[in-house]
């Protein structure tokens, strides 16, 4: 991937029989090939493709916590008080979050499985003109307007209904998150392009950033995260297991105790990351390193579980608990916060 957030595929793929490897090489090139240099803000977004916002803060945002392991000098905020100057835009992938404008462009224009009614397109197209003729919107300003001004209660008076229409908006592609003020998202009208290239073409670019971005994949891992793909360009939901069989193709892969395991075909995972160093890490929830909860069981040894929305009783890791990293192991948890 170069700095523009685009993927080599023609470097991306071939089948390989590989070295001899081990659970012990996995886990080494996972760690090692996730936590490389630190590099600008901007150049750590562009090679991980992708970060997953959240806006639990324990101790900080799980995009601050990611990113604080690949930005150098990064401080917690620093993404929502630089975005404005970034090639960044907030959107959803296969979860929502942050990711270059060049990947964004390409998962639109966006056909969402649920097509407004006449009278929704209508009230869309009357705030999209307010957002044009303002430049930059706050949520607060268009419940002011559209509920209590020229158009008088067509949202019902109610301001989470105007974030619902804005959220839309979004997802359509007719507007985009400008800046962030104190976490709540400002808008600005984003302007139509065609597609940049054909559908699978498109598609498979947005696959190959996956795999960069969560490699080693199992089998099963690769596939759920082509599924996830359906959220963030649906309307090509019924190409996914053509892109899936077309990606296995592209990628070395090995089988592994009983496990089918993926990951691009320039990468070797015997020789491209043998010293992952002595540094203590704890890791976010939503880290490439912890996403996958079945490749971290497969690769540590036991079960991490996200337990923020787990009732309290229940917990057995705590409420926001981050895996321990250690040289290539997870070696335990912690559950930090803010006094």
């Amino acid at each position: 991937m170069d700095g523009s957030g685009t993927v080599d595929l023609e470097h991306a793929c071939q089948r390989s029989a590989g070295n001899a490897m081990s659970l012990k090489h996995l886990r080494q090139y996972a760690v090692g090939r996730t936590l490389l240099t630190p590099l600008t803000l901007q150049g750590a977004i562009s090679r991980l493709g992708f970060v997953q916002a959240d806006p639990i803060r324990a101790p900080a945002r799980a995009q601050d916590l990611t990113l604080r392991h690949r930005v150098k000098d990064y401080h917690a905020g620093d993404l929502e008080r630089l975005y404005p100057t970034l090639d960044v835009e907030e959107d959803f992938f296969v979860n929502y979050g942050f990711l270059p404008r060049g990947i964004q462009s390409l998962m639109h224009p966006r056909s969402p499985r649920a097509s407004w009614t006449k009278a929704r397109r209508r009230k869309a197209e009357q705030l999209l003109a307010f957002v044009r003729e303002r430049g930059v919107v706050h949520p607060r300003e268009v419940h002011i307007e559209f509920a209590h001004g020229k158009v008088r209660n067509w949202f019902g008076g109610s301001s989470n209904a105007t974030t619902q229409l804005l959220d839309e908006m979004q997802y359509h592609g007719l507007v985009r998150v400008a800046n962030r003020i104190g976490g709540v998202r400002l808008f600005s009208a984003r302007e139509q392009h065609d597609a940049p290239m054909p559908a699978a073409s498109a598609l498979d670019v947005l696959v190959d950033i996956l795999i960069r971005k969560y490699a080693p994949l199992t089998s099963s891992s690769l596939g759920q995260l082509i599924n996830r793909l359906q959220y963030g360009v649906p309307q090509w939901r019924d190409q996914r297991q053509l892109a899936l069989d077309r990606a296995k193709k592209r990628c070395q892969s090995m089988r592994l105790d009983g496990v089918m395991w993926y990951w691009p075909a320039d990468e070797d995972p015997v020789s491209m990351y043998g010293s992952v160093g002595n540094r203590v890490r704890l890791m976010a929830p939503f880290d490439p390193l912890v996403w996958d909860r079945q490749r971290f069981e497969l690769l540590w040894g036991w079960a991490y579980r996200f337990e923020a929305y787990t009732p309290a009783t229940l917990r057995r890791l705590g409420y926001y608990a981050l895996p321990l990293l250690w040289r290539d192991g997870v070696i335990g948890w912690a559950n930090l916060s803010v006094s």
